[in-house]
């Protein structure tokens, strides 16, 4: 369906998505995922071929974005941040125009045009105002846009931002059940609504793919690292005694207990070997030392996220292409404007 192979872009001196490559599957939701200035705009305004690449290639349906831009662009419909809505126009204006500009026939516009309003539920807003709407229903005239033209896949660049609790959770079911119909792949630095729609999570960070799998495979392979919380009936020096024996490896920190001849530990986990509590039970009933407490402390996907968009860069640079540890803020700002400068055009 679509194939990205090597995808960079570079702004001056900043490198804003780096050697990215992936691939979309048909009929899956996909849930593109970065903090803000990771490049997900960047990436999916070269995807729609609104801004050229640095390097790289792009093939929907078999169709190279640069080298037939408008068989590419036939298969795909694109929603930026910020809706390209026309607050002059009604709604059924603003659609009419959009679908002159994908050159849909005249003879199938209208019936082009009540399909999408219907798939978007707007049709009873088909004559107000685009400036009267709420944002959540500018949204849904975003999407309709989108939609013009039958498009099997569609791109939508952060489509809950800005909306309130119930809007979102409107455009969300909106967003699922046009997935039953369309392949999609959707941008967000929030992790709750990429969980809640997406079939497959791709995390961006620096510009580069830091992991790529479902849902829970990516829970069951991130969040095995953790910590563990043990109360032991020993003194301070039997008790580190017993865990170093444990395993050469192992990390832990030991603190006084409430409980009288107790000591508490935290041991931290690894994702090699995230559960030891069996061995650890049998280990130090072997050395006749009671646990009284012992409690796991499971990542969540939040920390996983955390974890894999702060240290997934190389020592000292930023992106691996030269920008000094310290300026990371200034690479932000410029990705964020460069990519506002992309939705606006």
């Amino acid at each position: 369906m679509i194939e990205v192979k090597h995808l960079t872009k570079r702004y001056g001196n900043v490198t804003a998505v780096e050697d990215l490559s992936f691939t979309v599957e048909e009929g899956q939701i996909y849930g593109f995922l970065g903090p803000n200035g990771a490049g997900k705009s960047t990436t999916m305004n070269m995807m729609t071929g609104y801004i050229a690449m640095s390097a790289g290639t792009v093939t929907i349906q078999g169709h190279d974005i640069m080298e037939e831009p408008q068989a590419a662009r036939r298969c795909m419909g694109y929603l930026p941040e910020q809706p390209p809505v026309y607050p002059d126009l009604t709604v059924r204006e603003y659609l009419d125009f959009a679908a002159g500009l994908k050159k849909i026939p005249a003879r199938a516009r209208e019936n082009a045009i009540t399909e999408a309003m219907s798939q978007t539920d707007i049709l009873d807003m088909a004559e107000r105002l685009i400036r009267n709407l709420s944002k959540g229903y500018r949204q849904r005239v975003g999407l309709a846009q989108a939609l013009l033209g039958a498009p099997e896949v569609l791109i939508l660049d952060e489509p809950m931002v800005g909306l309130d609790p119930k809007q979102i959770v409107e455009i969300r079911e909106l967003i699922q059940s046009l997935g039953k119909k369309h392949t999609i792949i959707l941008s967000s630095h929030i992790l709750s609504e990429i969980r809640a729609i997406c079939d497959h999570i791709m995390i961006i960070s620096h510009g580069r793919l830091v992991a790529s799998d479902t849902p829970d495979r990516l829970l069951q392979t991130m969040t095995g690292a953790g910590s563990l919380d043990v109360t032991l009936k020993a003194d301070e020096a039997k008790a580190g005694e017993l865990l170093s024996s444990f395993g050469n490896d192992l990390s832990f920190s030991l603190t006084p207990s409430s409980e009288e001849g107790c000591v508490s530990a935290r041991i931290q986990l690894s994702r090699e070997e995230p559960d030891i509590r069996e061995q650890l039970f049998y280990h130090c009933a072997q050395e006749k030392v009671p646990i009284l407490e012992m409690t796991r402390n499971s990542q969540s996907l939040e920390e996983v996220f955390l974890e894999l968009t702060e240290e997934d860069e190389p020592a000292g640079t930023q992106a691996g292409k030269g920008v000094p540890k310290g300026e990371e803020p200034a690479r932000n700002v410029a990705v964020e404007e460069a990519e506002k400068e992309a939705d606006q055009a």
